[in-house]
């Protein structure tokens, strides 16, 4: 009933009345997604029918609501057949501002209109292979990249921005052509590098480090879908970049690296918000060329160096071991390198780690990303080696046993995800620079066996890498303890007694006797 009467309205009505209807229409099925069958014909029509006063000269608020309604039913891909045709797809792309080169966003009126079309053209290309064509042909992919040009730096039209990066996710996850459109013909990477850099407020403090305010406000709402859209655009850009051909785009690399640092050291406006935010910068890192994250650290500052002595020299001296890593004014500081951006990560890692649940999509890629730093830069890999496996002193509980890093590590290396073990057996032997016996001393045998058979070193030595030979220090502990840890297990454990010893002399002949037999029947 509410199909037919929109539709009888939308054919024979005026503006005012169009609008009224379908305004009602909209405010009724807001959170409907799935539909009658039985109505579908009535909705391809009520589609049509919009699109027939679409082309007319209406009032901005009857476009919107027009809009609303096309969005709505646009969820319906059974419907989207009849009505996705270039005379179609042409109405949205004028309302949404993306036929019109140099057209500026002055009139604020039209905005409503521009973000419901945008909307409309998300659900159609999702839901349309018919669309996902058209938008081949109609250059869509340039058009949004000229409307995000139009509106970068301007705040105040953040919906805009959002839809409009959206729309340019689903372009490029659905047409590999279009990404590579995108990283070289449209110039898609210092734009979308561009984009985040506004989303975030940044201020260069030099080439590749930008200021952080601790202190200050999280990001809006806003800024912080946009700057998620962006992450998404950029992943799939950069999907096939693992290398760097040329020095142009090392340098853009190096830029959105550290863009993406600055991104792991703010927060959103709530925990989950910040989770995700994160989450999509982890994955872009992991297209990042490693060659390009030593950004992700930085030399710290003749004030922060002056600070960093004063606390190491605060530390007392017996505490060797931890005098390298210190927390000055919310800065991590390792080796005179700033390793905040680290530090998130590793506790984005652990975070993961704690949910228990979808290892493979939320804990393989922070668990990679961190595994390739570590083998590509040494302070990384140190830093890293000292939070997650710092100098064992209690050995009475097994590595798996516990509630650090180093335990949760350990037991996923027998994780029944074949992928997941793999990850994190690898990161703790890149840690220990791919030496057999010192994961074994972190680990014991059982845990790292999988690994150690895969890589063909179950009699020990060490991978094919090459890392410093810096040697690692044990603790007095450790010293003591080493000589009664059961190397299967990887702990201490008492010395057991000898059987031999409650024995008679007739029974040590027997079993010795019982010996000599089983050797020859073996020898037979």
């Amino acid at each position: 009933m509410d199909e037919e009467r929109a539709l009888y309205i939308v054919r024979a009505g005026e503006a005012g009345a169009i609008e009224r209807v379908l305004r009602d229409y909209s405010d009724k099925h807001r959170a409907t997604f799935k539909f009658e069958p039985t109505d579908e014909d009535k909705r391809k029509k009520l589609c049509e029918g919009i699109f027939k006063v679409l082309i007319k000269d209406i009032p901005t608020t009857c476009q919107v609501s027009c809009l609303e309604v096309l969005r709505i039913l646009s969820r319906d891909k059974k419907i989207l057949v009849p009505v996705t045709t270039k005379e179609n797809m042409q109405i949205l792309l004028r309302l949404a501002k993306l036929n019109e080169s140099d057209d500026s966003l002055e009139k604020v009126s039209e905005f409503p209109v521009i973000v419901e079309s945008l909307k409309c053209l998300c659900n159609i290309v999702f839901n349309s292979q018919m669309a996902q064509q058209l938008s081949l042909e109609l250059n869509l992919a340039a058009k949004l990249c000229n409307l995000l040009r139009k509106c970068k730096d301007r705040k105040f039209i953040n919906d805009i921005k959002c839809f409009d990066l959206r729309l340019l996710f689903l372009l490029s996850l659905l047409h590999t052509d279009i990404r590579s459109q995108l990283r070289y013909e449209l110039q898609g990477l210092p734009l979308l590098t561009q984009i985040l850099e506004s989303a975030f407020s940044i201020k260069w403090t030099d080439e590749y480090e930008s200021a952080i305010d601790h202190n200050g406000p999280p990001l809006s709402p806003q800024e912080t879908d946009c700057a998620i859209e962006a992450l998404k655009a950029l992943f799939n850009v950069t999907v096939d970049s693992w290398k760097v051909h040329k020095e142009s785009d090392s340098h853009q690399f190096r830029v959105m690296a550290a863009v993406l640092r600055h991104c792991l050291l703010i927060v959103g406006p709530t925990e989950d918000k910040t989770e995700e935010l994160h989450s999509n910068a982890v994955n872009l890192l992991s297209n990042v060329p490693v060659s390009c994250l030593d950004v992700l650290i930085c030399p710290l500052t003749h004030e922060e160096t002056a600070q960093e002595a004063t606390t190491l020299d605060e530390v007392p001296s017996d505490k060797t071991a931890e005098k390298e890593t210190v927390l000055k004014n919310n800065t991590m500081v390792y080796n005179g390198m700033n390793m905040e951006a680290i530090h998130v990560l590793l506790n984005f890692m652990e975070k993961r780690i704690d949910k228990g649940s979808s290892y493979r999509e939320g804990l393989t890629p922070v668990l990679s990303l961190l595994t390739e730093c570590s083998r590509a830069h040494r302070n990384i890999r140190k830093f890293l080696k000292d939070q997650v496996l710092p100098p064992l002193r209690d050995v009475t509980n097994r590595p798996e046993v516990g509630s650090t890093v180093r335990n949760k590590l350990v037991r996923l290396m027998t994780h029944v995800d074949l992928g997941v073990k793999q990850i994190a057996a690898e990161f703790l032997f890149v840690l220990c620079k791919e030496r057999v016996d010192s994961l074994l001393k972190y680990t014991g045998y059982g845990n790292a066996a999988g690994l150690l058979a895969a890589r063909g070193l179950l009699a020990g030595g060490r991978g094919d890498n090459w890392y410093s030979e810096d040697e690692d220090t044990d603790t007095e502990e450790y010293k003591n303890a080493k000589p009664n840890i059961n190397l299967i297990t990887g702990h201490l454990e008492e010395p057991m007694p000898n059987p031999i010893d409650e024995m008679t002399e007739e029974q040590k002949e027997y079993e010795a006797m019982k010996l000599v037999n089983m050797l020859d029947k073996l020898s037979r």
